[in-house]
């Protein structure tokens, strides 16, 4: 044995760290923590936490994974390639990469699948988001927001110190009030809204941000790859193309790796690095991480299929609801139910759990405190039979789950 290795009984671990006491500014906020979130349900869990596991007769709706292809063999093979080949990944910074490095590429191959002339890859769609903010804005920048836009693109006005100015979701008049008593800004806005899977009316928005020279961000974390010729999102199937300054999403998406990316001109391309600090200081992905990005651009390009069937699927869930009595916005493969109040929302997520339905619940912060809901991500794997039994499922628990009388329904038509 190797004089360092150190040989660990029972009598001879060491010491257990983690074990000091707290001081009261930190222990008061675990403790509300702890009243907010896990006293008031049942089984002392947070609320997204329910007491079953989806086992492998169940329904699962809470991958993003919208065009089931995380287990592609072609992207498989592009990873393991350079896992095998590979003699050493480098761990650094992406600002010491050069214009030939895959990460380049990468990059040349989503500007050009977005039809835009350059883009920068990133860590996460969060880094994305706020590491754009913090570039392009600062405190005498007024930012222009949709209520519903992602919370990533909020904590970077944060960070870049911005004036935040909500509009009302999905309303481009009241978007252009603001505007009108608050100057030339920054308008933000997501494409497609991760929490009920309605969709932006885009062209509207983008006609006011150029009509007042605003620069326009657009996150298309849940429209790229599912959305658009060739899944290329939603801002191109609007023909907006060259009228957008800025694309963002999280490619752990539809493109089922751990990523984002900026994509944008070639001149804010060359500058963001070295002024972005989660591109300053965060390391790069590694070349294996890269390799299944490239690879995946291929299949979601090749994809025109599997979409067909997601828009399929989609459209037959949210119908199936509606004849239902339940009152769905979704205008994608992203459909919510309202139950609004914590409580229902908790029986809701009981009823289907042991029905063997498993969804996502949004809660506060994700959600208003009133207004949680339960969310169905649905993805192209998906067979008739599987959806046609959450149907079922959904007439069966109405009256169990008190749906007739959550607000959600009474702000549909009356009940027949």
């Amino acid at each position: 044995m190797d004089n360092n290795q150190l040989n660990i009984h029972d009598n001879q671990r060491p010491p257990c760290g983690g074990k000091l006491d707290f001081p009261e500014f930190l222990e008061k906020k675990l403790i509300e923590c702890d009243k907010e979130i896990f006293q008031p349900r049942k089984n002392g869990k947070p609320l997204v936490v329910g007491d079953r596991s989806p086992g492998p007769e169940a329904i699962v709706l809470q991958s993003n994974d919208y065009l089931n292809i995380s287990s592609h063999p072609d992207i498989r093979k592009a990873q393991l390639d350079i896992l095998q080949n590979k003699q050493s990944e480098p761990v650094m910074s992406a600002v010491f990469f050069h214009e030939d490095s895959p990460n380049h590429l990468f990059e040349q191959e989503m500007a050009q699948f977005a039809g835009f002339e350059n883009s920068i890859v990133c860590q996460s769609g969060w880094a994305a988001n706020v590491g754009l903010m913090q570039v392009i804005a600062d405190r005498t920048t007024p930012v222009y927001i949709d209520f519903f836009t992602h919370m990533s693109l909020w904590e970077g006005i944060k960070v870049s110190g911005a004036t935040p100015h909500s509009f009302r979701h999905n309303d481009p008049e009241h978007l252009e009030r603001l505007i009108r008593e608050h100057g030339q800004g920054i308008i933000l806005i997501d494409s497609l809204y991760s929490t009920i899977g309605d969709i932006a009316p885009l062209v509207d928005i983008i006609e006011i941000a150029n009509r007042y020279e605003c620069i326009s961000i657009v996150d298309e974390s849940h429209s790229l790859g599912t959305h658009g010729p060739h899944g290329s999102g939603l801002v191109a199937e609007s023909g907006l193309t060259d009228k957008v300054h800025f694309i963002t999403g999280s490619l752990a998406k539809a493109f089922a790796g751990r990523a984002g990316i900026i994509i944008c001109s070639n001149r804010f391309a060359k500058y963001y690095p070295y002024m972005a600090f989660p591109a300053i200081f965060s390391s790069a992905l590694l070349p294996h991480e890269i390799a299944g990005l490239r690879a995946t651009i291929k299949v979601i390009t090749e994809g025109d299929q599997r979409r067909e069937k997601l828009r399929e699927n989609a459209k037959f869930l949210r119908d199936g609801l509606d004849g239902l009595g339940y009152n769905i916005a979704s205008q994608s493969q992203i459909i919510a139910i309202e139950g609004g109040l914590e409580s229902d929302t908790e029986l809701l997520r009981d009823a289907l759990e042991t029905r063997n339905v498993f969804g996502s619940v949004f809660m506060t912060p994700a959600t208003p405190k009133t207004r949680s809901l339960m969310r169905f991500s649905l993805h192209s794997g998906l067979e008739k039979e599987a959806l046609q039994y959450v149907l079922e499922v959904c007439e069966e628990i109405r009256d169990e789950v008190g749906m007739w009388n959550w607000k959600s329904t009474k702000r549909k038509s009356p009940r027949s």
